[in-house]
């Protein structure tokens, strides 16, 4: 796993365009889904640092199967910066997530709490975190934590982990037993 600390950002914060839930919601063609708009979220000095990340491991990725690969960031209350990438294996159910090869390299660095995650994958449709890594992800991070959704091109949307990951079930669910 790659591992980064604060340093200047390689590029100038810049724009990219945001994504927004369509009219019906859910997925489908007639006028549901997720789609581009002209609205545009701004890469700061910050996020700018976890694509880098997020894109330089993306390109290590092992994805013989299904050749999409996702490359994943954590930045931790320390200010550290880790991160990981999707490795298949041919028994699927064997395979890990990007979001998971992140937070194991933080776990192994002995951090314990994620203020920001930003997932990274090519192609047109966003890359969202799947179930088991929002939950993962709700094991160590607060339900106001920006989790980025990007594209190549940077962030394509940007939800807290409460948005995303809906009536979790967390740590605190467990206090008292």
């Amino acid at each position: 796993p790659i591992v980064a600390r604060r340093h200047p950002p390689l590029h100038p914060p810049s724009a990219h365009r945001l994504w927004t839930l369509g009219p019906r919601g859910g997925s489908g063609e007639r006028g549901g889904g997720w789609r581009a708009t002209d609205r545009v979220a701004v890469m700061t000095p910050e996020i700018q640092e976890l694509f880098d990340a997020a894109r330089a491991i993306q390109r290590r990725a092992y994805a013989p199967y299904s050749n999409y690969q996702v490359g994943a960031a954590v930045r931790t209350a320390s200010g550290a910066v880790y991160a990981g990438c999707n490795v298949e294996n041919a028994a699927y159910p064997q395979g890990c997530c990007a979001e998971a090869s992140a937070i194991a390299a933080m776990v192994g660095a002995g951090e314990r709490e994620i203020v920001e995650v930003l997932v990274v994958a090519d192609g047109d449709r966003l890359a969202s975190c799947c179930g088991g890594c929002r939950q993962r992800i709700r094991e160590f991070a607060a339900l106001d934590t920006p989790v980025h959704t990007c594209g190549p091109d940077g962030i394509r949307l940007t939800l807290t982990l409460d948005q995303l990951l809906p009536y979790s079930f967390g740590p605190e669910n467990l206090e008292g037993f």
